[in-house]
């Protein structure tokens, strides 16, 4: 069975590094326990770009997440002001 899950691909905010980013990562981790997650992959590219790959063991785990106000209110209290704006996101199945 294929995973499923997103690809954000951002700036960070000045004056914020991915040591930053990582804590706040850590943090959703061990303080969010979602069902059905995999795993998280940072990567920051050398033009400054930070892409972050997340991934479910289903689209109806990464669906149930993406439709919760709580994660909502994590993302836009905790995760969104270390950007520099909105990002993009693509999601989809990783095989």
């Amino acid at each position: 069975m294929a995973a499923y899950g997103t690809v954000m691909i951002g700036r960070l905010a000045d004056g914020v590094s991915v040591e930053d980013w990582m804590r706040g990562v850590k943090e959703w981790e061990e303080g969010r326990q979602v069902p059905g997650f995999q795993g998280e992959y940072t990567f920051l590219a050398d033009d400054g770009r930070l892409i972050s790959c997340v991934i479910f063991e289903s689209k109806e785990r990464y669906t149930a997440l993406a439709d919760d106000p709580e994660q909502d209110r994590w993302w836009n209290e905790k995760a969104r002001p270390l950007l520099a704006g909105d990002p993009e996101w693509i999601d989809g199945v990783w095989p």
